[in-house]
């Protein structure tokens, strides 16, 4: 009788710990309204952020096109970080 005492308040215990948690999560989450209005004040619905971050891709996607298209490993390179030696200043 002890153990299933002991295994009903465990059960109870944590049954009550994920009610306390879902009820949070129900009053933290905001509503439809509310997310509507978080995504019209997104930075990225922003067009001139919108057309940065496309030249920033291309430019991206050009530097990984010239890699692929050369036969040395461009990741090896000694002079790619800004402190190396040898690089010209």
């Amino acid at each position: 009788m002890g153990a299933a005492a002991k295994a009903l308040q465990v059960a109870a215990l944590l049954g009550a710990g994920a009610a306390v948690g879902s009820a949070l999560f129900a009053l933290v989450t905001p509503g439809e309204l509310r997310k509507q209005t978080m995504l019209k004040e997104m930075p990225e619905q922003d067009a001139r952020l919108q057309d940065a971050a496309s030249w920033r891709q291309r430019l991206v996607m050009d530097a990984l096109r010239k890699a692929a298209a050369t036969p040395e490993n461009v990741a090896y390179k000694d002079r790619w970080v800004a402190g190396s030696p040898g690089r010209s200043e």
